[in-house]
């Protein structure tokens, strides 16, 4: 037998390896492999079999699986032909797909996992008796847990510590005997966390000598005689040992308290005992060591809620029959609902969920960023229990692992989460809820370069399910697509409840400027609105789409800024840690004393971002209290959802933030939205910045007033009169839609063409270059047959990033197949030439061209 094998690399083919007899009735497609590639070991998906190998491929070129990692598919059928057609569209190996489809690590070539030995857990419980120095058990206790882990994952949990010591450490512990490495290859971490515990024996609970027995008391309630184990303690064997440690009897005596097992270490510190009485215990038969599984709940700490009752309005009413006749017709169609902010869109994706689950199927939602889940998740686990499922990149690698598998056995019929729970392994799916449908996150930067919302579209048809798309500012293809015909349009046109819409102002700040003679942060209008909102007990927002302490750092002597030695960008301040970081390559320095080209003394910090922003208006108003919520603050775990909470609490009078405080939150005590600048968006060489603008003011702007009481928005710009802040201030989507679609009609944009850009990225400039000219020749010689036209080469807008030269062509067709046929040939002859593909990236659908 001969498996089809997709392996994730780079390179867009499968490969055939021979399946040993030993394993070949247990290889069945979707289960990975552990298959040599070159002079190293891969892991891969099997895909198909076969009973012969391919005709083109000599026999004895053919290598042999060398192991089976699965004993069951991890991939189901329909999620191989869902990854085979991303690899197709999206230009990307196959094998990447599937690992991208797959919780993180499971594509790994190789595995080390460390555990705690009995000698470990015994030392965890009586740290006087073993001395181990502090750093040590910091990382016995990380170890024990995490359960089997990684290094990784142990570094990951001890920040603190530098990798290097952590490892260190590790390997000390395993030449004492504390821990146990096992390494192997391929990667087993699909299978559950297991953990040590101890239970009694059956033969011992079913002793009649440990029965008790009930009678009524004198009020008839009955009560149970206690039995006690220091009396007389007999062993499976009949023996009765009258002499019986009090070791042994506390380690019985917890046992019998309630719970069916405990933990090994757990009841090694509840007994207050060493590791061989447990031992001597089980040699009697008196209990049993075993392994349990243990599941990361990342739930666990949201309360189940009753769910409240909501009263449908007439509009949501109209949308929810609508698509509950197709989920109960199991018939695929996509919903574009286009409501305002705060229209109540939530609302109706949960009875599009309910009515999956009563039709006997699942549901799937997504979000665009992590800072959503923790309040819809409140809320979806008041309306599904526990059978909801949480699956985002914030959640710890076994988390996610352990949702997975819920997911995939049926335990949860319902999960929300960010892009790639587009992949969850959900059966018999009858909804897909893709919310703020237009949010750029949605695409992945990485290999392999996905869009999870138009995934999403393609698992719903294939899955004969309802897609719902919704957004208050749809993008402009998915709005042409509803009026086109492709999808039904939904419109909810009114708030909720009748609520206003908040009214936006514009303050153009060229005005200030003169006022003032200098630039100001505030305008008079913002600040007297700051106080006025404080002193009514109101909460508020304030954008500035860019975090840290100040942009760059200038040298007044010379000119200078200071820039990442990897990429042609200046580093950004942050003060929190005084460090100067870049945003593309996570370099950091320290900030210099003085110029390292000429020496000067004159450093200036140069304009600003969330962190001094914040910074600021705690000096203005220190009685406020105020937070910021950015990738900074996010990037620590649970820290977006402390200030979020805390926010909704009302603990918080004041949130400054970046665009992550625009998406779909629901605070009804905030009234004012103030909005710092948004001119450096409008200006970005990119043929979205108009709506990218236009839909971070609007969706800011529908944070306020979301309550009992009226909104007001406030939004310095130094241009005023262009078309998308004129829009967003009338928060007219027609209006805005209107003039756009005629810039993109003019320019042979999307939807008017397919576009796909072709970049290449060499630490040689020169390399790059000419490896960028030869792709573009050979492009132009089949567009010439179709309509498809070729831009460049030209460097990218960012020449240099992570120490590599970038430049790329730009495809525009009228239709994708012509721009697949020019892609296909113009890199058949790239190969051909001796290039290499590695440096060559292909994005079909780039939501960027920066």
């Amino acid at each position: 037998m001969y498996a089809e094998v997709a392996v994730a690399v780079s390179i867009r083919q499968t490969f055939t390896y021979r399946v040993p007899g030993g394993i070949s009735r247990l290889a069945l497609p979707g289960c990975r492999v552990a298959v040599p590639l070159g002079k190293q070991m891969a892991v891969g998906f099997i895909v198909a079999l076969q009973d012969s190998a391919p005709p083109e491929i000599q026999e004895s070129d053919i290598k042999d699986v060398a192991e089976l990692i699965d004993d069951e598919p991890v991939v189901s059928p329909e999620m191989l032909e869902l990854t085979r057609w991303m690899s197709d569209y999206y230009y990307a190996s196959w094998g990447e797909c599937l690992k991208a489809a797959l919780p993180a690590g499971a594509a790994d070539a190789n595995e080390t996992l460390i555990s705690v030995t009995d000698l470990g857990s015994a030392a965890l419980a009586h740290p006087d008796e073993v001395k181990l120095t502090n750093s040590k058990n910091r990382v016995l206790q990380a170890i024990s847990r995490s359960g089997a882990t990684d290094l990784a994952q142990i570094e990951q949990s001890l920040s603190r510590l530098k990798p290097a010591t952590v490892a260190a450490l590790v390997r000390d512990l395993e030449k004492s005997g504390f821990v146990q490495v096992i390494r192997r290859a391929g990667e087993s971490r699909l299978v559950p966390r297991l953990q040590k515990a101890v239970r009694l024996s059956d033969a011992w609970r079913m002793r009649p000598d440990w029965a008790t027995d009930r009678r009524p008391d004198g009020d008839g309630a009955e009560h149970e005689k206690e039995s006690h184990p220091r009396s007389r303690i007999t062993d499976s064997s009949g023996r009765t040992d009258h002499a019986f440690s009090e070791p042994r009897k506390r380690v019985i005596e917890e046992l019998l308290s309630g719970e069916e097992s405990i933990g090994f270490t757990d009841l090694l510190e509840r007994a207050d005992v060493s590791a061989s009485v447990i031992a001597t215990l089980e040699k009697r038969g008196i209990v049993e060591v075993f392994a349990r599984e243990v599941r990361r709940d990342p739930l666990a700490h949201i309360p189940e809620t009753p769910a409240q009752a909501v009263h449908l309005n007439d509009e949501q009413q109209i949308a929810v029959d609508q698509i509950a006749a197709d989920i109960q017709g199991h018939t695929y169609s996509t919903f574009l609902i286009h409501g305002v902010t705060g229209s109540g869109k939530t609302e109706i994706y949960v009875r599009a969920m309910h009515q999956a689950l009563e039709h006997g199927r699942t549901a799937l939602m997504l979000v665009p960023e992590i800072s959503l889940t923790p309040v819809l998740s409140r809320r979806l686990r008041a309306q599904f229990g526990e059978q909801l499922a949480l699956f985002h990149s914030s959640l710890s690698d076994g988390e996610r692992r352990d949702e997975w598998r819920r997911i995939r056995d049926g335990d949860a019929r319902v999960v929300i989460g960010t892009r790639s729970a587009v992949f969850a392994p959900l059966n018999n799916i009858g909804v897909i809820v893709v919310d703020e449908e237009h949010d750029s996150s949605y695409k992945q930067e990485e290999t392999p370069r996905y869009s999870g919302r138009d995934t999403a579209i393609v698992r719903a048809a294939r899955s004969g399910a309802v897609c719902i798309l919704g957004s208050a500012t749809p993008s402009i293809e998915s709005y042409y697509n509803a009026h086109s015909g492709k999808y039904k349009y939904i419109r909810l046109n009114s708030r909720f409840g009748g609520r206003s819409l908040a009214t936006v102002e514009t303050i153009d700040m060229r005005e200030v400027f003169k006022r003032h003679g200098r630039q100001q942060t505030f305008s008079e209008e913002l600040r007297t609105a700051i106080e006025s909102t404080f002193s009514r007990g109101e909460q508020m927002m304030i954008l500035l789409n860019r975090r840290g302490f100040s942009s760059f750092l200038l040298c007044r002597s010379c000119g200078l800024s200071i820039h990442c030695v990897n990429c042609d960008v200046t580093l950004t301040y942050h003060k929190y840690n005084a460090s100067l970081q870049c945003h593309y390559c996570n370099y950091i320095a320290r900030p210099p004393e003085a110029c390292p080209a000429c020496g000067g003394q004159y450093i200036h910090y140069v304009g600003e971002g969330t962190e001094q922003l914040e910074e600021r208006l705690r000096e203005m108003y220190p009685l406020m209290r105020i937070a910021r919520l950015d990738r900074d603050v996010a990037r620590r775990r649970g820290g977006y959802e402390h200030v979020l909470m805390e926010f909704e609490a009302g603990g918080i009078d004041l949130l400054v933030g970046t665009q992550m405080i625009s998406k779909g939150h629901d605070f009804p005590n905030v009234t004012l939205v103030g909005v710092i600048s948004v001119d450096i968006g409008l200006s970005l060489p990119d043929f979205r910045s108009a709506e990218r603008t236009f839909q971070l003011l609007t969706q800011v702007a529908g944070r306020a007033g979301r309550g009992d009481r009226p909104g007001r928005v406030i939004i310095q710009t130094y241009h005023p009169e262009h078309y998308a802040l004129l829009a967003a201030k009338g928060q007219d989507y027609e209006q805005f839609y209107k003039r756009e679609i005629e810039f993109r009609r003019t320019m042979h944009y999307p939807p008017f063409a397919a576009l796909i850009n072709v970049g290449v990225h060499d630490k040689d400039r020169q390399r790059a270059a000419d490896t960028a000219g030869e792709i573009a020749r050979n492009l132009r010689e089949t567009a010439r047959a179709s309509s498809a036209r070729v831009l460049g080469p030209a460097p990218a807008p960012l020449a240099r990033l992570k120490g590599e030269y970038r430049f790329q062509v730009l495809i525009k067709a009228g239709s994708r197949t012509h721009a697949r046929e020019a892609l296909d040939h113009a890199m058949e002859r790239a190969e051909s030439s001796g290039r290499n593909l590695r440096s060559i990236l292909v994005e079909v659908d780039p939501l960027s061209l920066m």
